[in-house]
């Protein structure tokens, strides 16, 4: 078709200029964007009937369609920028943790130089005797730390690499006159519950070293001598 009816050609004109004035760098996509759409609209008008032209009540239709097609794009754009704003308030909280201790479910951590290891252990149960066997990097043991009964509850403890220390109280218990050195230990807590030996689960403080932001916001926080922890892991923050 050549011809167009007046009132169609002055409309596909302004939507011509419109289309022009917004167009974007080309991108593949399955979606119909605003300029795929203006193009089969202007298609449309200038392919259709001069004899049976479009009539102004589906053509205020097809402008409809075109404003919420607009506006969906520049909701997505709000979106995309408030999810990139929300993105990097994560990392800046999250790299306000770099350089502090936080405490992770883990057997293993690094003693610092001139550092402490502090742990806690949750009781469930009520227990006849309790121990803490402190081995150092290579495996080996250094240390058996008895206890005697415990109640149900935490139990927190702090090891500066020479003196225990358990809920507050010092134990009259040492590895020798020096301090083991820094480095990698591996903490394990020994109960007899109910007349059975059982292992529990150690929470050891470790310091930030660095945090990493995933493309999807996940916050993973990499720990000295325990590694990458994501941060939904961490039950307390020293």
């Amino acid at each position: 078709m050549t011809q167009v009816s007046n009132e169609g050609n002055a409309a596909a004109n302004i939507l011509g200029n419109l289309s022009i004035a917004n167009k974007q760098p080309e991108q593949q996509s399955n979606e119909l964007g605003q300029s795929a759409f203006l193009e089969l609209m202007i298609t449309q008008m200038n392919n259709q009937d001069p004899l049976s032209p479009q009539d102004n009540t589906e053509f205020i239709a097809q402008l409809a369609q075109f404003s919420s097609v607009e506006g969906l794009e520049r909701l997505n754009e709000q979106f995309e920028s408030f999810n990139g704003n929300f993105m990097s308030n994560q990392a800046l909280q999250a790299s306000s943790l770099v350089g502090r201790s936080v405490a992770v479910p883990t057997d293993t951590t690094l003693l610092m130089n001139g550092g402490i290891v502090a742990g806690s252990v949750n009781f469930e149960q009520s227990s006849s005797a309790t121990e803490i066997s402190i081995y150092d990097q290579s495996g080996s043991l250094i240390g058996n730390v008895p206890l005697g009964g415990r109640s149900a509850g935490e139990m927190v403890f702090r090891w500066d690499g020479q003196f225990m220390e358990v809920d507050g109280e010092l134990i009259d218990w040492s590895t020798g006159e020096e301090p083991f050195p820094p480095g990698e230990y591996r903490f394990e807590v020994n109960a007899m519950v109910d007349g059975e030996a059982e292992q529990l689960q150690t929470s050891l403080g470790a310091n930030v070293n660095s945090v990493t932001l995933g493309n999807d916001g996940s916050i993973t926080l990499n720990l000295a001598g325990v590694g990458a922890v994501d941060i939904s892991e961490v039950t307390q923050f020293n």
